[in-house]
Protein backbone atom coordinates (compact mmCIF):
# COMPACT_ATOMS: atom_id res chain seq x y z
CA UNK A 1 0.00 0.00 0.00
CA UNK A 2 1.17 4.10 -0.59
CA UNK A 3 2.42 5.70 2.24
CA UNK A 4 1.45 9.05 3.36
CA UNK A 5 4.92 10.38 1.74
CA UNK A 6 5.25 8.38 -1.26
CA UNK A 7 1.09 10.18 -2.26
CA UNK A 8 2.76 13.57 -1.07
CA UNK A 9 5.36 12.49 -3.57
CA UNK A 10 3.23 11.46 -6.11
CA UNK A 11 0.67 14.41 -5.63
CA UNK A 12 3.99 16.59 -6.24
CA UNK A 13 5.21 14.96 -9.13
CA UNK A 14 1.72 15.63 -10.89
CA UNK A 15 1.10 18.93 -9.93
CA UNK A 16 4.29 19.80 -11.22
CA UNK A 17 3.70 18.28 -14.61
CA UNK A 18 0.54 20.17 -14.75
CA UNK A 19 2.61 23.30 -14.29
CA UNK A 20 5.24 21.71 -17.05
CA UNK A 21 2.39 20.96 -19.84
CA UNK A 22 0.66 25.13 -18.88
CA UNK A 23 4.46 26.18 -19.26
CA UNK A 24 4.87 23.84 -22.59
CA UNK A 25 1.20 25.68 -23.96
CA UNK A 26 2.85 27.79 -26.77
CA UNK A 27 6.39 26.02 -27.34
CA UNK A 28 6.52 25.57 -31.43
CA UNK A 29 8.33 22.11 -30.87
CA UNK A 30 4.59 20.42 -29.72
CA UNK A 31 2.39 19.34 -32.11
CA UNK A 32 -1.06 20.92 -31.90
CA UNK A 33 -2.43 17.86 -30.97
CA UNK A 34 -0.55 17.67 -28.09
CA UNK A 35 -0.85 21.36 -27.15
CA UNK A 36 -5.07 20.52 -27.54
CA UNK A 37 -4.66 17.48 -24.98
CA UNK A 38 -2.62 19.91 -22.51
CA UNK A 39 -5.04 22.88 -22.58
CA UNK A 40 -8.07 20.53 -22.00
CA UNK A 41 -6.45 19.16 -19.56
CA UNK A 42 -4.69 22.00 -17.53
CA UNK A 43 -8.02 23.31 -17.96
CA UNK A 44 -9.81 20.41 -16.34
CA UNK A 45 -7.21 20.56 -13.98
CA UNK A 46 -7.97 24.32 -12.40
CA UNK A 47 -11.80 24.03 -13.56
CA UNK A 48 -14.05 24.02 -10.32
CA UNK A 49 -16.60 22.69 -12.55
CA UNK A 50 -16.59 18.91 -12.98
CA UNK A 51 -17.94 16.31 -15.16
CA UNK A 52 -19.13 14.68 -12.61
CA UNK A 53 -19.92 17.33 -9.15
CA UNK A 54 -17.57 16.33 -6.57
CA UNK A 55 -20.64 15.95 -3.52
CA UNK A 56 -21.71 12.80 -5.11
CA UNK A 57 -19.83 10.37 -2.92
CA UNK A 58 -17.03 8.40 -4.48
CA UNK A 59 -18.10 8.81 -8.16
CA UNK A 60 -17.43 12.31 -7.85
CA UNK A 61 -13.78 12.24 -6.79
CA UNK A 62 -12.92 9.62 -9.38
CA UNK A 63 -13.55 12.06 -12.60
CA UNK A 64 -10.71 13.57 -11.09
CA UNK A 65 -8.44 10.83 -10.33
CA UNK A 66 -8.86 9.59 -14.02
CA UNK A 67 -9.25 12.03 -15.95
CA UNK A 68 -6.62 14.56 -15.48
CA UNK A 69 -3.74 11.67 -14.94
CA UNK A 70 -5.17 10.45 -18.25
CA UNK A 71 -5.12 14.03 -20.15
CA UNK A 72 -1.13 14.20 -18.57
CA UNK A 73 -0.20 11.00 -19.39
CA UNK A 74 -1.45 11.44 -22.93
CA UNK A 75 -0.02 14.98 -23.48
CA UNK A 76 3.20 13.48 -22.33
CA UNK A 77 3.42 10.77 -24.55
CA UNK A 78 2.27 13.00 -27.48
CA UNK A 79 5.11 15.27 -26.70
CA UNK A 80 8.88 15.01 -27.35
CA UNK A 81 10.76 13.67 -24.81
CA UNK A 82 13.58 16.68 -24.87
CA UNK A 83 10.82 19.12 -24.82
CA UNK A 84 8.96 17.23 -22.15
CA UNK A 85 12.42 17.26 -19.75
CA UNK A 86 12.76 21.18 -20.11
CA UNK A 87 9.81 21.96 -18.96
CA UNK A 88 9.91 19.50 -16.04
CA UNK A 89 12.91 21.01 -15.04
CA UNK A 90 11.93 24.70 -15.19
CA UNK A 91 8.46 23.61 -13.50
CA UNK A 92 10.02 22.55 -10.59
CA UNK A 93 12.15 25.30 -10.11
CA UNK A 94 9.53 27.64 -10.74
CA UNK A 95 7.48 25.62 -7.77
CA UNK A 96 10.17 25.87 -5.94
CA UNK A 97 10.03 29.45 -4.99
CA UNK A 98 5.91 29.51 -5.48
CA UNK A 99 4.96 30.56 -2.16
CA UNK A 100 4.31 33.85 -3.06
CA UNK A 101 3.00 32.87 -6.29
CA UNK A 102 0.54 30.24 -4.16
CA UNK A 103 -1.02 33.39 -2.17
CA UNK A 104 -1.53 35.45 -5.49
CA UNK A 105 -3.28 32.54 -6.90
CA UNK A 106 -5.59 31.40 -3.77
CA UNK A 107 -6.38 35.34 -3.53
CA UNK A 108 -7.39 35.12 -7.52
CA UNK A 109 -9.55 32.20 -7.16
CA UNK A 110 -11.37 33.64 -3.94
CA UNK A 111 -12.16 37.17 -6.02
CA UNK A 112 -13.21 34.74 -8.75
CA UNK A 113 -15.47 32.79 -6.49
CA UNK A 114 -16.88 35.62 -5.10
CA UNK A 115 -17.50 37.33 -8.58
CA UNK A 116 -19.01 34.27 -9.53
CA UNK A 117 -21.25 34.23 -5.91
CA UNK A 118 -22.25 37.90 -7.08
CA UNK A 119 -23.26 37.32 -10.11
CA UNK A 120 -25.69 34.10 -9.08
CA UNK A 121 -27.25 35.95 -6.57
CA UNK A 122 -28.10 38.86 -9.03
CA UNK A 123 -29.73 36.27 -11.71
CA UNK A 124 -31.38 34.83 -8.78
CA UNK A 125 -32.46 38.30 -7.25
CA UNK A 126 -33.93 39.11 -10.95
CA UNK A 127 -35.55 35.70 -11.14
CA UNK A 128 -37.52 35.62 -8.32
CA UNK A 129 -37.62 39.37 -7.56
Amino acid sequence: MFSIEALKELAQELKSDVYALYLARSDPRIPWYAKAVMVLTVAYALSPIDLVPDFIPVIGYLDDLIIVPAGIALAIYLMPENVLEEYRKRAKTELAGSALNSRAGLLIVIIIWLLVLYLFIKFVSRFWG
